[in-house]
């Protein structure tokens, strides 16, 4: 078992940069793979990027492939996700998530933090 804590959200102009954390509980991190999703109000909980158990690989939603980058420091227990370029229509809670396989779909991570918030104003 492994509990999440994300932090790092806030309220950021359109154009600008954050880097969100989420630091892992527990000696088996590296056993996991790592997504990261949100969910905007009224809206569905949405994918945004996935990555491998060594960080070898990572897998991005089409909406912010080019502006975020997920990555991860096992030493740390840690996994980022670095969002340049903001826009209006990233305002979410973002919401980091442990997975037993390299998964996009939120039904196959077994384990989530509580989330953080990130506003983005234009």
């Amino acid at each position: 078992q492994v509990q999440l804590v994300e932090s790092g959200g806030g309220l950021v102009q359109a154009g600008g940069s954050l880097r969100l954390s989420c630091a892992a509980s527990g000696r088996t991190f590296s056993s996991y793979a790592m997504g990261w999703f949100r969910q905007a109000p009224g809206k569905e909980r949405e994918f945004v990027a996935r990555i491998s158990w060594t960080g070898a690989s990572t897998y991005y939603a089409d909406s912010v492939k080019g502006r975020f980058t997920i990555s991860r420091d096992n030493a740390k227990n840690t996994v980022y996700l670095q969002m340049n370029s903001l826009k209006p229509e990233d305002t979410a809670v973002y919401r980091c998530a442990a997975s037993y396989g390299l998964r996009i779909h939120a039904l196959d991570y077994a384990y989530w933090g509580q989330g953080t918030q990130v506003t983005v104003s234009s």
